[in-house]
């Protein structure tokens, strides 16, 4: 099976792209605008190469010569792309997968898409990332223990030491300081994104602040998981000031400053290197469920997930490695475009899990207390 990984020398594609080389079943293309950067990356995994920029008008008929199998978008930021590369995909007769995080671009992507790939025979699938792909497998997991499910809170706490590029940054950085439409208590309420740093606990990290992220989740949980009253979602960074700095230029944005996302985002990326050496190389994710359980008594359970050693950004890459290598052994997905929720289970990340030498607890809490209960998270 042929695989166009776009933004292949990336942050993420490029860790998307040493898992698949190892895979005989698959024949490996390396995409990025730079013919010599993608060909000196390629080469060691025994893997083809191509120059293929998605903002170029030639990029549809260059793809298309590819004749890939399978494309997999994972050069962002999200957050300002329309749909142009799924539609060069499925016109190039191609399945596609993205590790998009732009709320708009996951939200509206089955409607804006799923007639064309339906009608082609193919699959498209949006947000096969952290979220919401990992996240929507941890509520599922769960759920069935509620008789009553009210809350879901969860925050991805990144190492400060990891690598991050500033696609991701420039991410963030659109939607700083802008309102965030929250679903809390039954409807829809507007809050700053990245104001009003709130205290994170995930198991095996130090004490944390995260402040909200606009995500697709937000949007999408609500929708999926009848009954549930609120739905928060938080990124958490381990070094203070950066935390405090975000939450700066949200109050700047507030006050009417432009933020020009993409430069900042550059400077930003290389200011956070002055605050490597406070950090650590470990990162974590926590899901948080409230309600009753079948009994009618409250409960709380909160997964986590430890990562460390920088491995912390292999997760967002895992639901996509997943995925491509089911396609590759002859698992195709059911045709038509959707965001990645209820096609993967949690069970299906543990293997990865353990490569990385990662750790996941499950602890039930009890009201505001710090006894817990850990479980073996299956």
């Amino acid at each position: 099976m042929k695989v166009v990984v776009l933004g292949g020398t990336g942050n993420f594609g490029a860790r998307i792209c040493r898992a698949l080389a190892g895979d005989a079943r698959i024949a490996l293309v390396v995409a990025a605008r730079d013919q010599e950067r993608a060909q000196a990356f390629a080469t060691p995994l025994g893997a083809s190469a191509a120059a293929l920029d998605t903002r170029d008008a030639s990029f549809p008929a260059r793809l298309a010569e590819l004749r890939p199998d399978l494309v997999i978008h994972t050069a962002g930021p999200f957050q300002d792309q329309d749909y142009g590369v799924a539609r060069a995909t499925a016109a190039a007769g191609s399945h596609y997968i993205d590790l998009a995080d732009g709320r708009r671009f996951v939200c509206d992507f089955g409607a804006a898409l799923d007639a064309t790939f339906r009608d082609a025979g193919l699959a498209a699938i949006t947000g096969a990332s952290t979220v919401p792909a990992l996240s929507s497998a941890v509520v599922d997991a769960y759920r069935g223990r509620f008789a009553r499910l009210d809350a879901i809170d969860f925050c991805i706490a990144p190492a400060q030491r990891a690598p991050r590029g500033t696609a991701t940054i420039a991410g963030v950085l659109s939607y700083c300081g802008t309102p965030v439409q929250v679903w809390k208590d039954g409807r829809w309420q507007a809050q700053q994104g990245w104001a009003a740093p709130h205290p994170v606990h995930i198991a095996r990290l130090k004490p944390r602040r995260g402040a909200l992220c606009d995500i697709p989740d937000l949007e999408l949980f609500p929708q999926r998981y009848a009954g549930v009253s609120d739905v928060m979602f938080r990124a958490a960074l381990e070094v203070a000031p950066t935390q405090y700095a975000f939450a700066a230029l949200a109050a700047l944005r507030r006050l009417g400053v432009p933020l020009r996302s993409h430069r900042l985002a550059q400077a930003m990326h290389l200011a956070g290197k002055v605050f490597d050496p406070l950090g650590t190389p470990d990162g974590g994710m926590v899901v948080r469920l409230r309600g009753e359980d079948v009994q009618g008594a409250p409960l709380q359970l909160a997964w986590n997930i430890f990562a460390p050693g920088h491995h912390g950004p292999e997760i967002p890459s895992m639901a996509t490695i997943l995925l491509a290598r089911r396609l590759a052994g002859g698992q195709p997905w059911p045709a038509g475009a959707r965001p990645c929720m209820g096609l993967l289970t949690l069970a299906e990340f543990a293997p990865e899990f353990a490569r990385w030498g990662m750790q996941a607890d499950l602890v039930v809490e009890a009201g505001d207390t710090v006894r817990q209960r850990e479980e073996h998270a299956r």
